[in-house]
């Protein structure tokens, strides 16, 4: 499979260098611009393909990342390089290298194979990430595969969760939830919400909720049932209520693809189920996406919590926005009520 940087730049250049001689990184957060040898490339490319794109859990198999080849010193590499997200791989002495670790702070002794960062290095907000090699290219992008592909995904969900609290974290509204309800949830400012027969609707559409939709729903029931009773059918016969009596509109859930089992979260003991949902047939509009779903058990209050976070977001990549739901979801707390 080859995928490589075809296409001039030139416009975008010469409309920005009013601006400096070094303009804004472009190119989309987890897209990975690989500039690498062609002969190197042909080699690796395969393995570098399959760790550094892997599929994510939504409605179908979705990419993380994409990956593109760039040539170094081509007729485009002047304008390739400046892409938000850069994979360099080489020697030390290879000039596109070279320019990149002259930016790396603290950068020691290297002892291929190694990895290194530098910003800013051809454009400004640019990450590039510098895989040092030796004279066997391949053995030493075999053994650093496992560590790029890590990072490139820690970091990438370090930025969605950053986006998602550009508006700040709802402190008092989690203080609130605690107090006077007995859980708590960590929400962006920008969600607003709703309470009605100890069902809780959080709820973010901006910027418009024909375009993106994320909720989180939280109730509960005590006593704790028991659990050779309530399984998975059970928690999905509870969301279906929940959905049906406070969602604009009830969810069917489709099953053909989904991950269901015990977790633990922290201290919590939980059922979670991830699947995808959508309207019914008779609905006013047609929609569907993912949601997660997780019953959670407070001994301590002997409650049994269902907390459900569904995504709307039609012809968009959804890997970002379920990070952030995820990350809503792995906030909640409990304790002790009145």
């Amino acid at each position: 499979m080859k995928r490589s940087l075809r296409f001039a730049l030139l416009p975008l250049v010469a409309a920005a260098s009013a601006c400096g001689d070094q303009i804004g990184a472009w190119g989309d957060t987890n897209s990975i611009v690989a500039a690498v040898d062609p002969a190197v490339w042909e080699a690796i490319q395969d393995p570098v393909y399959e760790a550094l794109e892997p599929t994510v859990f939504t409605v179908t198999d979705e990419k993380a990342f994409t990956v593109t080849h760039a040539i170094p010193g081509d007729e485009i590499w002047k304008n390739t390089k400046k892409f938000r997200q850069m994979l360099l791989v080489g020697r030390e002495s290879d000039f596109w290298v070279a320019e990149a670790l002259d930016k790396v702070d603290d950068l020691g002794e290297i002892t291929p194979p190694m990895v290194f960062q530098a910003e800013d290095v051809w454009a400004r907000d640019q990450l590039v990430t510098i895989l040092v090699v030796g004279d066997d290219a391949q053995a030493g992008v075999r053994a650093r595969l496992t560590q790029l592909a890590a990072l490139f995904d820690d970091q990438y969900r370090t930025w969605a969760r950053r986006k998602m609290y550009v508006s700040g974290q709802d402190t008092a509204l989690a203080d609130t939830l605690m107090t006077q309800h007995g859980f708590s949830l960590l929400l962006p400012q920008v969600y607003y919400w709703d309470a009605r027969d100890s069902v809780f609707v959080f709820r973010n559409d901006n910027p418009d909720p024909s375009e993106l939709i994320r909720q989180v729903a939280v109730t509960w029931r005590t006593p704790v049932p028991p659990p050779e009773e309530f399984q998975g059918d059970q928690i999905l016969e509870w969301r279906a209520g929940v959905s049906a009596e406070h969602y604009s509109e009830p969810q069917m859930v489709n099953l053909t693809r989904r991950r269901a089992g015990p977790a633990q979260f922290g201290e919590f003991q939980a059922y979670e189920i991830q699947a995808s949902w959508e309207n019914a047939p008779d609905s006013g509009w047609p929609a569907g996406g993912p949601f997660i779903t997780r019953a959670v058990v407070c001994p301590q209050q002997d409650r049994m919590y269902l907390i459900d976070a569904w995504l709307y977001a039609p012809g968009k990549e959804k890997y970002e926005y379920m990070i952030q739901l995820q990350t809503i979801l792995n906030t909640f707390r409990c304790g002790p009520t009145a």
